[in-house]
């Protein structure tokens, strides 16, 4: 999601009210305002039923065991297909805008007006001196994302029948077992602390202001 939804942002916001960026809005709200499960669903159909390129629930094949290594891989690929963009596209719909939003921020501010005047490539302007205090707000928001990876996971891990922590979860819920699912909350627990931990260290690795001096 990182990996897609920054560049997104910062091309969006440097190239602000251009096609690439209305695409990337309408994009963005797509991403919004569809249900993640109605979603899945209809691709399920189209990809899975209609057109038959991609399977749509599992992790392997029946004859996985009898496949070449590169096959298994192949195989294993195709399976992650679909569940992997369904969970990832509302977070990279909101990551990139927030991106977004930071970048048109910092672009206006006094020291990026200076780094231009003394002669610095756009590039440099952007990559090296915008984008890392733009990142800085969604460094917060990337660590107290680390829970919501089981809460999305149910959805999709029900939907496409993997076997995991998602379904074992709903699983759970619906038999009334109590003991496991006060586990799965537990751990839940446990990775909003290690998220909000995760969120304080990077943020004073990235912003030297908030470091506690010797």
């Amino acid at each position: 999601i990182i990996a897609v939804a920054v560049p997104i942002g910062v091309l969006s916001a440097v190239h602000q009210d251009s096609l690439f960026d209305k695409v990337m809005s309408v994009f963005v709200f797509i991403g919004f305002a569809v249900p993640t499960f109605w979603l899945a669903l209809l691709m399920m159909i189209f990809f899975g039923i209609h057109l038959g390129w991609l399977p749509i629930s599992g992790l392997r094949s029946l004859n996985y065991e009898y496949l070449s290594g590169w096959g298994q891989l192949t195989d294993l690929a195709k399976h992650l297909i679909l569940p992997v963009f369904i969970s990832a596209f509302g977070g990279l719909a909101g990551l990139s805008r927030y991106i977004r939003a930071n970048m048109l921020e910092v672009i206006r501010q006094d020291y990026i007006l200076t780094a231009r005047a003394k002669g610095l490539s756009e590039r440099q302007v952007i990559y090296k001196h915008a984008l890392r205090n733009a990142l800085l707000p969604a460094i917060t928001i990337l660590g107290l994302s680390i829970p919501g990876l089981i809460g999305g996971s149910v959805i999709f891990e029900t939907i496409f029948a993997i076997p995991g922590m998602g379904q074992l979860f709903y699983m759970s819920v619906m038999a009334r077992d109590y003991p496991t699912v006060m586990g799965i909350l537990l751990i839940g627990a446990i990775l909003t602390l290690v998220g909000n931990l995760i969120a304080d260290v990077s943020y004073a690795i990235a912003d030297p202001r908030i470091r506690i001096s010797s």
